[in-house]
Formats: C-alpha cells, sequence, structure tokens
C-alpha cells in the first residue's frame, strides 16, 4: 500500500488539516474527513491531481445545492424605455427566473425568483436602466420588504384599510353563540370605534368535548349581523372544503394551529379576499413569513399578519406576547401586523395594557375579544372584555395614537 499526502494551501487555510488518502493498487480509500472538504463547490481535488482522480474516487454531490435557490432584486432606473424593459426582460429568460415586478410611487423593482446564482451583477448594472442589483438570502420573497419597499395596505371595505398608517381595531366574541349575541356585541363595539367584527363559527378546541362553533349556522348569524351594522367581519377557516362556505366573509382568518397547513394556505392563496394570518403556538418569525410566502406564492397578497402570543416556560399568562416581533416583522416584511392581546395573555385584567403596549410598538391594529357576558360565554370568557370594558380601552387607545402622531418640538 502506498500513502500519499495531499496538503492544499487552500484547504488548510479552510480547516486546518491535512488530508490523507490511501491507494490500495487501482482504488482510493477515502478518509471520511474528506467527504465534508470535496463538498465545497470551489474545490475540486482533480484540478491538484496530474493523471486526474484514479479510479473509484468520486466527489460527492452538494446535497442542498437544489435548495439554494437565492432571490436578487433589480432597481430600475426612473424614466427607463419599454424597449430597455423588454431588453432586460430577454436577457433575464435565458436564465429561467420569474419576475415579480413592484411598483412604488418613485422606485420600481423587479425581484428575481429561482436559480439567480448564475446571473452576474456586473453584467446587469451595465445595463441602461438597470439602477441597482441586490441578492436576497432570506427564504420568504414575496413576503420580503426589499421586494416591496413600500408598505402594504390591505382593502377590505370602503373606507376600511390596514397598513401603511392605516390602522384599526377588530372586536368581537370569540364564538358566535346566538342571533341575539352577535348582534349585540356587534352594535356595542362599532358604538366604541370598532370597525371590524370578530366571531368564531367554526372552533379549534385542544379538548374533543368543548364547544366547537356552530359552524355553518354560525356563518349565517354572523353575516346577519354584518347586515345589521354594516361591519365587515372576520372568522376563522379550518379547512380547504368549507371555503364555499367562506364565499360572503370580508376577511378569512388562519389561527395558530393552521399557520403550517400547507394545503390550506395554498388553497387560500388562490382566493380574492383579505387573509389574517396568526402567528403559530411555537413558531419563529422566519416560519410565520414562510407560510405568508405559501399564500402569496399562489397569488393572493393581501395579508394581514396577527401576533397572538407564543408558548413559553410562563404560566402566569395564556401565552407570552411577543411584541418585539412588530419591530422585527416592520423590519422583514412590508405586510401589516395587527396584534391579538386576548389570546396572548388569556386573562381580562390583562388585555388594555398589552393593546396599549401593542399600539406604542408600532402594531397596524388590535383583535380583541368582547362579550356582552363573559361568565356565561361558552369560549374563552376569560380574556372576553365586556362591552363596557372595551369601550374604555378603545378610549385610551385613540388617546394613545393621537399622542404618538403628535410632533413633539424640542
Amino acid at each position: 500500500m502506498v500513502t500519499l499526502t495531499v496538503c492544499l494551501d487552500s484547504l488548510q487555510a479552510i480547516f486546518g488539516v491535512q488530508q490523507n488518502f490511501s491507494y490500495p493498487g487501482s482504488q482510493w480509500n477515502q478518509r471520511r474527513s474528506i467527504d465534508r472538504v470535496v463538498r465545497a463547490e470551489h474545490l475540486l481535488l482533480k484540478d491538484y491531481l496530474p493523471s486526474g482522480l484514479p479510479d473509484g474516487f468520486f466527489i460527492p454531490a452538494d446535497r442542498d445545492r437544489d435548495q439554494k435557490e437565492e432571490a436578487m432584486v433589480i432597481i430600475l432606473r426612473e424614466g427607463a424605455l419599454d424597449l430597455e424593459l423588454q431588453e432586460l426582460e430577454q436577457f433575464l429568460s435565458a436564465y429561467n427566473v420569474q419576475i415579480k415586478p413592484t411598483v412604488g410611487e418613485h422606485t420600481i423593482i423587479w425581484g428575481l425568483v429561482g436559480d439567480t446564482s448564475k446571473i452576474d451583477i456586473d453584467g446587469l448594472l451595465i445595463h441602461p436602466c438597470v439602477k441597482d442589483v441586490k441578492r436576497i438570502q432570506e427564504p420568504f420573497k414575496a413576503a420580503n420588504k426589499k421586494f416591496h419597499p413600500e408598505q402594504t395596505v390591505v382593502h377590505i371595505a370602503d373606507g376600511i384599510d390596514i397598513g401603511g398608517g392605516n390602522f384599526q381595531v377588530i372586536a368581537g366574541p370569540c364564538s358566535v353563540e346566538t342571533e341575539e349575541q352577535i348582534t349585540e356585541v356587534a352594535k356595542d363595539v362599532k358604538a366604541s370605534g370598532a370597525k371590524l367584527l370578530r366571531g368564531g363559527a367554526f372552533k379549534p378546541r385542544t379538548s374533543p368535548y368543548a364547544f366547537q362553533g356552530l359552524r355553518a349556522e354560525g356563518l349565517e348569524l354572523l353575516l346577519h349581523a354584518r347586515e345589521q351594522t354594516g361591519m365587515p367581519v372576520v372568522t376563522e377557516i379550518m379547512s380547504a372544503a368549507h371555503l364555499p362556505l367562506f364565499k360572503d366573509v370580508d376577511v378569512i382568518q388562519v389561527g395558530a394551529r393552521n399557520m403550517q397547513n400547507f394545503e390550506l394556505l395554498k388553497e387560500l392563496g388562490k382566493q380574492d379576499k383579505p387573509i389574517l394570518l396568526k402567528r403559530g403556538l411555537a413558531n419563529t418569525i422566519e416560519e410565520w413569513l414562510m407560510s405568508a410566502e405559501y399564500i402569496m406564492a399562489e397569488g393572493n397578497q393581501n395579508i394581514i399578519l396577527c401576533e397572538r402570543g407564543i408558548r413559553t416556560f410562563e404560566t402566569a399568562t395564556r401565552n407570552t406576547l411577543d411584541l418585539s416581533a412588530i419591530t422585527v416583522l416592520k423590519e422583514k416584511t412590508h405586510l401589516p401586523v395587527i396584534v391579538d392581546p386576548s389570546h396572548a395573555t388569556g386573562v381580562r385584567r390583562y388585555v388594555e395594557t398589552m393593546a396599549l403596549a401593542a399600539v406604542a410598538a408600532g402594531a397596524d391594529g388590535l383583535i380583541i375579544e368582547v362579550h356582552n357576558d363573559p361568565p356565561k360565554a361558552l369560549c374563552d370568557g376569560a380574556q372576553s372584555l365586556t362591552p363596557e370594558q372595551f369601550d374604555t380601552t378603545m378610549k385610551k387607545v385613540e388617546k394613545l395614537r393621537r399622542f404618538m402622531e403628535t410632533e413633539i418640538n424640542n
């Protein structure tokens, strides 16, 4: 047996080790430690061996290569000619990437999705209609603020928008119980300033023996309350099979338990309705944004993110409200984000303070549970405000918003 030691400066610089190969006749025995080395695409050992690679020696494929799709954004110059844009589009078509244009007030951006690794940035920069080019490392593309620098404004109804400086409060009971209950609560929360009515018809419950909602009947009662008050309705869907029942619903809510129900998200992406996407019980912000990406990839860009608390070791509250998520999301995405202080705390007396904290943190809205008789509520009465408590909270929210919008002169 002949032992050959290959000492490559570049390998030593990266790993600080030498790589040994044993050569038994015409076969090479490869040490395990070399496996990770030869996966580096810029280090090909055959370039250092004059006679090429011996029989039986191979370079393992990069298992992640197919998954390494970087996005790219092209910022176009103002006044670019149509002919120049056509030439650029034709140039990019050779690389088999998707072009997703975003038109802002002063800027036009082309987002490129796919394998952009072979596209030469310098080559793009010399094109007359290109102002700048940037690569995006984050896995979420359509939801990325680099793709869409201006804040998304989700239009719900005449005079009711969320995002881009438009603040809205969604309020109503956890569950629709009776026609009298939902209609009475709807009138009360509207009088206090809420613009959208929430109410659960399909209820995902931890226990199979707990009240599961009135289902289709609950939706009918919710829509009846809309007729009585003119308030757009927000309600949760649990299965794509229920979509026909939601054709008249204004905003479809995806609950925390379904945040990663990818087949449901794909179907919602084909709907022409705003989607309120709640964060999962134990999901990271990136996972949350990737769920939004599933919806957006199918064509629906009208997404409202909802922070509703995450599960931690703390037991004093139902969940732990992650207010820092608002700041992080404002940096990472153009999508509006609202906060649910009811599910986050699970305790009625904590809801108001957390609602105010969310406003101070920059949330685009609130979703708050209100019941006309919380002790008798069929679901989550402990975290539901009375109409009187909600009215007090709304006055404080409005006062805080006015204060934050007031310019402070030094």
